[in-house]
């Protein structure tokens, strides 16, 4: 699938196909621009020739961001086509992942290579899936990856046992809602609370995520509706 442009020479966003648990669907990676010459990876798919020209067309990719615990595995491919970039991971990969070559860890507050670009929260409380949710400032855009997703009868290559689990177990087809394994891991809500009322203080007003169609109209009341659970918690 192409790289496509989504804000004029700011981001780019390109889709590709994964498989996982018996159920296909998309993912999505982000091209950010963070200066003038250099380029962020987020969640980056697979970089084969093609994608490699596309992306270096457009600058310098200087970082590499596996940004949530399911959101690595095309990290190497991501190192091998750009060796000079700093890679950047969520906490919780490197057990996952021993022998991955990183930098730095990702938490609350952007290191100095983007901040006053993205603003960044590290999302606590959940027993089975961290992540790190991103603000492009100057869109105004959310970017997440497994925090909210949103499948619809409009979302390419899903696949039918993909549908059934969305639909009949976790009623969450055209419904957007955190994956499975957030809906099911929140153990400690009020660290969960804090994370996400601090993502709510972004004035956001559009949503891309790895998973499903892009939010542009009320995202953050969408928002509200996906993580009442979490947010229900008190101090």
């Amino acid at each position: 699938m192409p790289l496509i442009e989504y804000l004029p020479d700011q981001m780019w966003l390109q889709e590709y196909p994964i498989h996982y648990a018996g159920c296909d669907f998309n993912a999505r990676m982000s091209v950010i621009r963070v200066t003038d010459t250099e380029l962020l990876l987020h969640s980056p798919c697979e970089i084969d020739p093609e994608t490699k020209e596309a992306i270096s067309a457009l600058g310098k990719v200087a970082y590499i961001v596996a940004p949530g615990s399911y959101h690595y595995f095309h990290i190497a491919s991501a190192q091998a086509a750009f060796s000079d970039a700093e890679t950047y991971i969520c906490p919780g990969i490197e057990r996952k992942l021993p022998d991955l070559d990183f930098d730095w860890f990702l938490g609350d507050r952007p290191p100095k290579a983007w901040a006053g670009i993205l603003d960044q929260v590290l999302v606590r409380g959940n027993k089975h899936i961290w992540e790190v949710a991103f603000y492009h400032r100057s869109s105004r855009t959310l970017l997440l990856v497994d925090l909210i997703e949103n499948l619809t009868d409009q979302t390419p290559n899903v696949n039918l046992l993909l549908k059934l689990w969305w639909k009949a177990i976790f009623r969450m087809w055209d419904n957007p809602k955190p994956a499975p394994e957030y809906q099911m891991g929140w153990q400690d809500k009020t660290a969960a609370n804090r994370s996400l009322r601090k993502i709510l203080e972004w004035d956001f007003d559009k949503i891309i995520m790895s998973h499903g169609d892009l939010i542009e109209v009320n995202a953050k009341e969408r928002v509200l509706e996906a993580w009442a659970k979490p947010l229900s918690a008190t101090e």
